[in-house]
């Protein structure tokens, strides 16, 4: 958990939803092309490899080339860097191969890196293992329970976990976005297990996306589900499912919000938050979902973790995007250049 007691001034909402990046200036382009190969599923590749992404890069000298995943990656390219968001035990062991022959090409991320975080029984371990000494907030995950046997099983298992209404269920699997809120012990029999249920923790109706791309970090403000008070316990009964919560249309960054519920997260609190997870994940493009308790300024919860989010949808994602592919390759020759002299 990420402890701590006072938010100084650097802990002040910043006009907009935006976080200044952690060390990232922007990285001017290089002599040579710089050639990116992308293995992305049709939708992906279209939300991602929007136009505006495609001239930036044009103009800073990115190229980005699609790789045939019906052919071996090694007759492919050459490339720089790869990046990628496919599942499946094929394409890992395809992937992991090409990085053994080929070590002088970035990958984004390693798969095996990225298997934390498309399981939710694991997605959030090493949130809850995080114990820094700081100042501007707390961290913690809601309180949740993996549940992998028959639904009539599952009021006795919560109650022997300590869990309290209402319970958030969503699916082991992070590829669905759909997840159900139960009001009552009868309808958690109704819920088709294998499952992740969660303690719901009211937060005023808005959670923060937090994007990372490298050391950048970009924060939106999204709706999300309302608080639950003792009323709506007594009076709903049932599952309520909700198909996607934080779409890009549930923006909440132009609505007339309770400054103490749109108050963005510390910034020093997140620049922590995200060098500590890139570091334990051994990922570089990731989002974290976050809440603040309602009724706190300083208590959060981080409630789910997407590896290479929805990065169209963040305000000037080209621009990060771009500058990060261009530090990777600037490191490398760096890399290579040590290498070399110090063989010499």
């Amino acid at each position: 958990m990420v402890s701590g007691g006072c938010v100084g001034a650097e802990g002040n909402a910043e006009p907009e939803a935006m976080v200044s990046d952690e060390a990232v200036t922007s990285a001017p382009a290089p002599a040579r092309e710089l050639v990116v190969g992308y293995a992305l599923t049709s939708k992906k590749a279209k939300s991602f490899l929007q136009p505006k992404l495609r001239g930036l890069a044009r103009k800073k000298g990115i190229q980005f080339v699609a790789i045939d995943q019906k052919l071996p990656l090694s007759d492919q390219g050459p490339f720089d860097i790869v990046l990628h968001k496919l599942t499946g035990k094929e394409w890992q062991r395809r992937l992991e191969e090409y990085r053994e022959t080929h070590p002088e090409v970035t990958v984004l991320d390693p798969p095996g890196a990225i298997e934390h975080l498309l399981n939710r029984q694991s997605m959030l371990q090493e949130v809850s293992k995080l114990d820094l000494a700081d100042c501007h907030g707390k961290v913690g995950v809601p309180k949740q329970l993996f549940v992998n046997t028959d639904p009539s099983s599952i009021p006795a298992a919560v109650l022997r976990a300590g869990l309290s209404l209402p319970l958030v269920a969503k699916p082991l699997v992070a590829k669905s976005h759909e997840l159900s809120l139960a009001y009552d012990q009868s309808s958690l029999t109704k819920l088709e297990p294998p499952l992740v249920l969660q303690e719901f923790v009211n937060h005023g109706g808005v959670l923060f996306k937090v994007y990372i791309v490298g050391d950048a970090i970009r924060v939106v403000r999204r709706f999300s589900l309302p608080n639950v008070d003792a009323g709506d316990l007594s009076n709903n009964a049932g599952v309520f499912r909700f198909p996607r919560v934080s779409c890009a249309a549930a923006t909440a960054e132009d609505a007339d919000l309770d400054p103490h519920v749109a108050e963005l997260p510390p910034r020093p609190l997140l620049e922590i938050l995200a060098r500590e997870l890139r570091r334990r994940l051994g990922l570089r493009l990731f989002n974290i979902d976050m809440i603040r308790e309602h009724g706190t300024r300083d208590r959060f919860y981080v409630i789910d973790m997407n590896y290479f989010p929805g990065y169209g949808k963040m305000p000037g994602y080209e621009h990060v995007f771009t500058d990060f592919l261009l530090s990777l390759d600037q490191k490398e020759y760096k890399r290579r250049l040590g290498y070399t002299s110090g063989e010499g």
